[in-house]
């Protein structure tokens, strides 16, 4: 059984003990979270495609660990101008282990 999810603008195909890293979310490491945004279930039943999601589908998952993501370099030049800018930016995420998907 597998789902396909949305959160953090991106959506993700996850199954039952699956790991995924996304965007940052609040709880302490260990809590719980329900994720409704679900576009698609494939189960023992067939393929349910939300229109856009499907009505009563839950996925839960635990919160394993929060961190930031590598460095990325941001680096801005107009040439002949003298004008250079160099910046550094590292994403938060938020790894998730899926203990369930549950449907209506």
């Amino acid at each position: 059984m597998y789902a396909i999810i949305e959160t953090g603008g991106k959506q993700y195909r996850v199954e039952t003990g699956s790991l995924l890293q996304v965007a940052s979310l609040e709880g302490d490491v260990g809590a719980t979270v329900e994720l409704d945004q679900v576009r698609l279930v494939h189960g023992e039943s067939g393929v349910v495609i939300g229109q856009p999601l499907v009505q009563g589908a839950k996925v839960t998952a635990e919160i394993v660990r929060h961190g930031r993501t590598r460095s990325i370099t941001v680096f801005k030049k107009k040439r002949r101008k003298g004008y250079r800018r160099t910046r550094g930016h590292r994403q938060g995420f938020t790894s998730l282990r899926v203990t369930g998907i549950a449907t209506a």
